[in-house]
């Protein structure tokens, strides 16, 4: 079954780490990514931009509203996410508390829906 690890975090507390800080959490990151591949376990994964880099789409009686930056104002923000296969969701919590920046935000795990079990 498949799960999304979306990874929050406070852009704040990635800032305020040191160039170092921030350059090996991207390594372990990257590490870790590649150790969920070879365990059979990736499907995708990818680090998103800041949120004032993004625009909100909305579409209400057929007219297109775009907003610059992030949806809502919140603490954290959506930093990345990973896509992964698992057996049951006790498998992608684990997962999930491997992932490095689970130590500065948090990982929400959601299954994925599949349209074939609700045809």
């Amino acid at each position: 079954m498949k799960y999304l690890c979306l990874v929050w975090c406070e852009e704040e507390t990635f800032e305020a780490l040191s160039k170092e800080e921030q350059v090996q959490l991207d390594r372990n990151s990257l590490a870790y990514d590649e150790d969920l591949a070879r365990r059979g376990h990736m499907v995708a994964a990818e680090a998103l931009q800041p949120p004032s880099n993004s625009v909100v789409v909305r579409v209400r009686q057929a007219e297109i509203s775009v907003t610059d930056g992030p949806f809502a104002e919140s603490k954290e923000q959506i930093a990345g996410f990973i896509l992964v296969e698992a057996k049951d969701l006790n498998e992608a919590i684990r997962i999930a508390a491997g992932i490095p920046l689970a130590k500065l935000g948090s990982i929400e795990v959601r299954p994925i829906l599949d349209f074939d079990d609700h045809s």
